[in-house]
């Protein structure tokens, strides 16, 4: 299986091609560096090579110029001498299979998850909840499990919502103290949400993971590219989704261990919303995931303007590095510089504290695994241009591809089944509704015998027996409910001695 060529290495007049083994493409990695600098570029090369090898890819298109893989590049002159420089063999424009989304169904196919799926720390994240509200919302997902009520979408949570409000004691007593500010303060965040769009993120059907995973009948992987230019002006709905379809493959594929090459490549653009201001169990469930999911076939790529954006648990099992220029011009970009010099392999040849303000457009220091797992010395490296469009494209060509897309009409029409708001609105209709016995003058089997006339004879012993109602709508219990009353207080009084007594050890 041929490998991806990366770039030509120019660190030292023998070096020769900087290579990606596909075997190792689940060994996760990382693409860094300042803006302008070419990280996208680079994430279009690697992208169109694990397609060519038959690995699907997932990446979000924040600037929307990744589209630019739908669609064939433009020879020019500094290209070709470029592909001439690195001696890219078979070099052609071409254009890739890709799939459009969009959580806003806008230009892409929709992309949405339900309620329930996202589950409450993921939503409470998006919702932007502190650690009492989302302790709140964890007894809103558990009442509704267990009372088997579907929770779909942003109605199904707002009527539950408003379910524990109206019976507030009774579920504090079982769940746990719910308060009424909490609640409201979810409320307004949801409307906040639904104002952003997210109600229709929040719907059925819902994405199926096999539709990011297709491949072609040539056998190439099918790119999904993610429209995110409006849903990273929303950083945690942004990072909140990622994080969630990652969890769900995770939580889904079977184990596979070491194949020749991934079953999946995820990009994770911006890596830096999804470490920014998450708790302390959050960045432990994205470390787990990352370190866990390369047994599932899926190999996680991060990209970042600084390699210090990820975490040290998690960047030291980013094995396949691409580093771009970093401009040493304040104290944090210093930092940066410092940080990434030291996560490479030492080259003897290469200053790469000093390399890295020194790079151009288009360079970059690369260390990729080679055989056996043991990282490469990092190179100075040419990176190879993709063989797409590098830039955005437009709306005719935009369409042209959605209207050949395998998923076709499967997700651009919602489904609104019965779930919890429905199965709430029918509770309360039941509750509201008369009894039907109440209006019946007969006196059937379950019924209570009916008041006799005033005055009457039978009139009194029934309000005798069964007690009568003064003018001004005061209750008078008959003898029935007094022998019943009295029965039930000495059954009761019984049994609260008898527990009293077994915890306090005493006799009954």
């Amino acid at each position: 299986m041929d490998p991806i060529l990366v770039g030509k290495a120019v660190t030292t007049d023998t070096s020769g091609n900087v290579f990606l083994l596909p075997k190792y493409g689940n060994r996760h990695g990382l693409v860094a560096g300042a803006t302008g600098t070419g990280k996208t570029v680079t994430l279009m090369t690697l992208a169109e090579g694990f397609s060519r090898l038959g690995v699907p890819v997932f990446m979000a298109d924040v600037k929307g110029d990744v589209a630019g893989l739908a669609v064939a590049g433009t020879p020019s002159d500094k290209l070709l001498q470029r592909v001439a420089e690195i001696g890219v063999q078979d070099y052609r424009n071409e254009a890739n299979p890709v799939i459009f989304w969009d959580l806003y169904g806008k230009l892409g196919h929709p992309v949405r998850g339900t309620v329930s799926e996202i589950g409450p720390t993921l939503l409470g994240r998006m919702l932007e909840l502190n650690d009492t509200q989302e302790g709140v919302l964890e007894i809103v997902f558990k009442l509704a499990d267990d009372n088997g009520w579907l929770l779909l979408d942003l109605d199904d949570l707002r009527a539950l919502l408003s379910h524990v409000g109206e019976n507030r004691k009774d579920i504090s007593t079982q769940y746990g103290l719910v308060s009424t500010q909490s609640i409201g303060a979810i409320q307004r965040a949801l409307l906040q949400v639904e104002q952003q769009g997210g109600n229709a993120f929040f719907a059925e059907p819902a994405l199926e993971l096999s539709d990011i995973m297709r491949t072609t009948q040539d056998g190439r992987g099918m790119i999904s590219i993610l429209a995110a230019d409006q849903l990273i002006l929303k950083p945690r709905l942004y990072s909140s989704f990622l994080l969630w379809l990652l969890s769900e493959l995770f939580e889904t594929l079977p184990e596979v261990g070491d194949l020749d090459k991934p079953k999946l490549v995820f990009v994770f653009d911006e890596a830096h919303l999804l470490f920014d201001d998450a708790p302390p169990a959050l960045q432990q469930r994205i470390e787990q995931v990352v370190r866990l999911i390369r047994s599932k076939g899926v190999g996680v790529y991060f990209c970042s303007q600084f390699p210090d954006d990820v975490p040290d648990n998690v960047l030291g099992q980013l094995g396949n590095r691409v580093q771009h220029a970093l401009r040493a011009f304040t104290p944090r970009d210093q930092k940066a510089v410092k940080t990434a010099a030291e996560t490479f392999v030492t080259n003897p040849d290469l200053d790469v504290a000093k390399t890295i303000g020194q790079l151009g457009v288009g360079e970059a220091l690369v260390s990729m695994l080679l055989e056996k797992g043991v990282p490469m010395p990092v190179e100075k490296t040419l990176i190879a241009p993709p063989r797409c469009r590098m830039g955005a494209i437009t709306d005719a060509e935009r369409a042209q591809v959605r209207a050949g897309s395998p998923v076709g009409g499967k997700y651009d029409k919602p489904i609104d089944r019965e779930s919890a708001a429905e199965k709430l609105a029918q509770r309360h209709a039941q509750a509201d509704a008369p009894d039907p016995g109440a209006g019946n003058a007969g006196s059937g089997a379950g019924q209570a015998p009916q008041p006799q006339q005033e005055g009457s004879v039978g009139g009194f012993f029934h309000d005798f027996l069964f007690g009568s109602t003064g003018p001004r709508g005061g209750k008078r219990d008959g003898i029935v409910q007094q022998v019943a009353r009295n029965e039930a207080r000495r059954l009761s009084t019984q049994v609260l001695r008898g527990v009293l007594g077994s915890i306090l050890g005493g006799k009954r």
